[in-house]
């Protein structure tokens, strides 16, 4: 455990969840950071990223199914012991659900269990990357729960509890979405969908200034 006196709290570099439909531009936020980035793609959307200089990319294959949940730590912590990067992206966590979860399944005669190992992982890989001291790129896809929108209509595809196990350190969880030839993150809970932003006080982002802080709120937090 470690204790800091008077509110000495050291800076972390933030972490972002970002979750939507196909090809509203999940991937290509990662090109809006500054600085060494590393995909590691759990389903092979690397297009975006393709040519740059400034970006290192770990695929995920099926071969690799059967020990994914080693494999994706190893790299993680391989990457973060490096150095080497100020900017790790884990693209497509739906994707890393469903096969840690088919690794998982059937471990135990109580599938409550199974889902428990579950969100214990993914809690454990969030931990990890809190503390890693690199900014944090993590997205999804989203499920349309029906209904009208603003009432909670959409929610990442991930089981809930997972979900909330992995992001509780998160600063940032939006859902991304075009419209009118823009592209916006709606991070604003009282919305009904996932949502929040302790970066800041925005709740409806431009997706391209994702990473332009709100000075009102950075003098509040000095």
């Amino acid at each position: 455990m470690q204790i800091y006196f008077d509110g000495k709290i050291p800076e972390q570099p933030h972490q972002y969840f970002v979750y939507g439909a196909g090809g509203t531009g999940k991937t290509s936020l990662l090109n809006l950071f500054k600085g060494k980035k590393f995909l590691f793609s759990f389903d092979m959307s690397t297009n975006v990223v393709r040519g740059r200089e400034d970006t290192d990319v770990a695929v995920l294959e099926e071969s690799d199914a059967p020990q994914v949940q080693q494999l994706v730590l190893q790299t993680i912590i391989q990457a973060v012991e490096s150095k080497k990067y100020k900017v790790i992206c884990l693209d497509n966590m739906s994707a890393l659900q469903n096969l840690v979860l088919e690794n998982i399944d059937g471990r135990s005669k109580d599938g409550r269990q199974n889902y428990q190992k579950l969100q214990l992982w993914f809690r454990q890989l969030g931990m990890y990357l809190r503390n890693s001291e690199v900014t944090v790129l993590a997205t999804a896809h989203q499920i349309d729960n029906g209904g009208s929108l603003g009432n909670g209509r959409f929610s990442p595809d991930m089981n809930d509890k997972t979900f909330n196990a992995f992001t509780s350190m998160f600063d940032f969880v939006g859902r991304i979405y075009k419209k009118d030839g823009s592209r916006w993150i709606d991070c604003d809970p009282e919305q009904g969908n996932q949502g929040k932003n302790r970066i800041d006080d925005r709740t409806l982002i431009h997706a391209e200034d994702l990473l332009e802080v709100k000075e009102e709120k950075k003098v509040e937090e000095k």
